[in-house]
């Protein structure tokens, strides 16, 4: 299995390293983003990748841009990424892992959607009796299903610094009234569909992000990835029971690892032990497996 910390192709402009993406100018009306195996944790970059984790996010996003074309466009081009690049040394680079998208702007926040009480949206309750702002009825026990699925935005923080959870009424001023609703409605729809689908693969999916941009004319388009186990947090369904945070199949399996270490959550992150970055490898191909078959 193929190792990418970090791309480098001298063929095309580089525009930006992501915590996991390298994004690349292709020309004034498209963009190459590969997809590394780095991986980030607490808004870390760790020094140790994930083997095979690019693949495994580019297949599954691949998977739901196709799957969800219906409730949104999404970003992608058609066009075959080792096409853009230069030699066969950097056709490797791209081959599997990569996306030709189009050239859209970014909106300004992260579009966050949960299904159920678990992680910061847990420890929010616990303190405050609501999730985001959005208030919650007592008595409610970690992981437990939310009675309606909530979207709960962030801002998008650069490399190393933190999102921060902002209420609707914030995006609202950050989009627009309109906009605002668009990226909620469409978000929520998201969640719906895929959780209801992987719901059938003995996959639950606890909580994702979205990120949205916009063409010249206005129109929205789901961009970066979708549903994966970087953005997502999946659990085996077959484990699941309120009280307790099931195992999970994403990188929550690291997290919880640097949890348990003492780490300050400040740069620079410890060495994963190999173990560690096997098993996490390995749930990322079952995550694959389970949802699209491959």
């Amino acid at each position: 299995m193929s190792v990418l910390h970090q791309s480098n192709l001298t063929s095309l402009p580089l525009l930006h390293r992501g915590k996991v993406r390298d994004l690349y100018e292709v020309d004034a009306h498209h963009l190459l983003i590969v997809q590394t195996d780095r991986l980030s944790a607490f808004d870390v970059i760790l020094d140790d990748p994930i083997p095979g984790k690019g693949e495994v996010l580019t297949a599954v996003s691949n998977f739901w841009f196709s799957k969800l074309l219906h409730v949104i466009p999404n970003h992608l081009s058609g066009i075959a990424p080792e096409s853009v690049v230069k030699g066969a040394a950097e056709q490797a680079q791209v081959k599997g892992r990569a996306f030709v998208t189009k050239k859209l702007k970014p909106l300004p926040i992260e579009a966050i959607v949960r299904g159920y009480l678990v992680g910061s949206g847990w420890k929010d309750y616990q303190k405050t009796g609501a999730v985001c702002g959005i208030k919650l009825p007592g008595g409610l026990r970690e992981a437990q299903k939310l009675s309606e699925p909530l979207f709960t935005p962030s801002t998008k923080a650069a490399v190393g610094d933190h999102d921060e959870n902002i209420s609707y009424a914030q995006a609202e001023e950050l989009l627009g009234a309109a906009m605002a609703g668009r990226v909620r409605d469409a978000t929520l729809s998201l969640y719906i569909e895929a959780a209801n689908y992987a719901a059938k693969r003995g996959i639950i999916i606890a909580d994702t992000k979205f990120e949205f941009g916009v063409d010249e004319t206005g129109k929205l388009y789901l961009i970066d990835e979708a549903l994966t186990p970087d953005s997502s947090r999946f659990w085996p369904a077959d484990q699941y029971q309120v009280g307790s945070n099931p195992p999970s199949f994403d990188k929550q399996f690291v997290r919880d690892w640097l949890e348990a270490s003492g780490w300050n959550k400040q740069a620079p992150a410890p060495r994963i032990p190999q173990e560690i970055l096997e098993k996490t490898a390995a749930k990322y191909r079952e995550a694959q497996q389970r949802l699209i078959g491959i």
